[in-house]
């Protein structure tokens, strides 16, 4: 067997546990949201995918190992996405709506997402605390909105005295609750807040609502 031939079967080995990794991700992200942790079953996530339960221990470790990287995927995601945000340019009203406008999206078109947080939640965050991973990323958002904020009361622009984490909140529990509560909320109320055509309504809502709270005229 020559020298070059050597390093190709590992690299190989490698690509291949790669896909094998994030194909058991993607469809145990589809189970655990659907079915929740208790209600997921590692059995059924082998059968959808190409390779066996035993290959699954392998790989993670085991239901809950599996759950908690599940959980790091998907936060790993809305992170990058953060990363990518842009605002340096922009006045600090316009910053912070890109912003709110950027989570919207992103809990609008994962589903799932919500789904596991809600989750996670009622487990009490015991994973995610558990995991090193998470415990590292932090939020990239946090940072940016510090910074708009600052900007923002040095200018004159805001008024509020809030920080960046609950204004992450606020802006976070809006969109939130518009995916997670969708059916619930549609029953009592008869109104799909998902629905196509009142989209850009709750997007322009959202950005007001920040705003409004941002510069209102504070009281002596």
């Amino acid at each position: 067997m020559t020298t070059t031939e050597e390093p190709a079967r590992p690299s190989g080995r490698t690509r291949d546990a790669a896909r094998t990794r994030a194909e058991i991700l993607a469809v145990a992200t589809g189970e655990f949201a659907r079915l929740g942790y208790d209600g997921a079953r590692v059995d059924e996530i082998a059968a959808r995918t190409r390779t066996t339960k035993r290959m699954i221990y392998y790989y993670f470790g085991g239901k809950e190992q599996l759950f908690t990287a599940v959980l790091e995927r998907a936060y790993n995601e809305i992170r990058q996405t953060e990363q990518r945000l842009d605002v340096e340019h922009l006045d600090p009203a316009a910053a912070i709506r890109r912003l709110a406008e950027l989570t919207f999206d992103h809990h609008e078109d994962h589903p799932d997402f919500i789904r596991l947080v809600s989750i996670e939640n009622i487990h009490e965050a015991e994973h995610i605390t558990a995991s090193e991973e998470l415990s590292r990323i932090g939020s990239p958002a946090i940072d940016v909105l510090r910074r708009i904020l600052d900007a923002g009361r040095a200018s004159g622009a805001f008024t509020a005295d809030v920080d960046a984490v609950d204004l992450h909140a606020m802006i976070s529990s809006f969109c939130f609750f518009r995916v997670a509560n969708r059916h619930t909320f549609g029953a009592l109320f008869g109104r799909d807040l998902v629905a196509a055509d009142q989209r850009a309504h709750y997007r322009n809502m959202l950005g007001d609502m920040v705003i409004a709270y941002l510069t209102a005229e504070r009281g002596a």
